[in-house]
């Protein structure tokens, strides 16, 4: 199939989407809109009210420009939210589709929307958003899941702002270890920096006073639970403090 066959295929196939989309959520009743790369969600709010979904950010027209940016082309587009968006590249390096390859290029916004539309039907996307933002950059968005509010708040606990490292993954570690003195590094589980969590997991470490006190115990009680004093930290900070005390990661 042409590049071309294929962008017009998809685009019939967003506007069916499209239409179940907003009339599933009632896109255009909210107030307020926001989007964090970090935790992946895109949440639609008026008041206490609110709907979450996961997202992947396409990319970005430019008016001023006349440019197209494939997200994943985008050295200010967080990790996390590349990854979802490269599979769109690799399909276009199978493919032969150079729109699909090539980070920027000149381009409109019809087919700025055309990319939504393959990113949709390629991630099996369940709608699209382009926000309204006076900035002359028109970003284009693809929701791919339906987010709980229950869902959405663990998924937004697990993170923490750190004034050093800004939104990272939650670390918890004992008070102790909070400084530039080496004191030993015990792990709930071996860890390594960037490595996957499982849904229930935390990177958790204690010093090795703490973990004298544990076993003393013979396990985390209110009292060595009381002496670790634990601290919530972020995730850079806690393999900061790996190195320091084991001179790896």
């Amino acid at each position: 199939m042409e590049y071309a066959e294929f962008a017009e295929k998809c685009m019939e196939e967003l506007k069916v989407v499209q239409a179940r989309f907003r009339e599933d959520f009632d896109l255009n009743s909210w107030e307020n809109w926001f989007y964090d790369e970090v935790t992946g969600l895109l949440t639609f709010s008026t008041g206490e009210k609110q709907i979450n979904f996961k997202f992947a950010p396409v990319g970005s027209f430019s008016d001023k420009s006349n440019t197209w940016k494939w997200s994943w082309d985008n050295t200010t587009t967080h990790a996390n939210a590349k990854e979802a968006i490269k599979s769109v590249r690799d399909f276009g390096e199978q493919s032969g589709f150079s729109k699909l390859i090539n980070g920027c290029f000149p381009s409109d916004e019809i087919e700025a929307w055309e990319f939504t539309a393959i990113t949709i039907s390629l991630l099996n996307g369940i709608g699209a958003y382009r926000p309204v933002i006076d900035t002359g950059l028109k970003l284009f968005f693809v929701a791919t899941e339906f987010v709980d509010n229950d869902k959405a708040k663990e998924i937004k606990d697990k993170y923490v702002d750190c004034h050093a490292h800004e939104k990272q993954r939650v670390a918890f570690v004992c008070k102790h270890l909070i400084g530039k003195e080496k004191v030993g590094f015990n792990e709930a589980f071996d860890t390594f920096d960037g490595m996957e969590l499982g849904e229930d997991d935390d990177f958790q470490a204690w010093c090795d006073k703490c973990e004298v006190e544990r076993q003393k115990e013979g396990e985390w009680n209110d009292a060595s639970t009381a002496f670790a004093d634990i601290k919530l930290i972020c995730e850079k900070c806690y393999f900061e403090m790996k190195e320091l005390n084991l001179g790896h990661r």
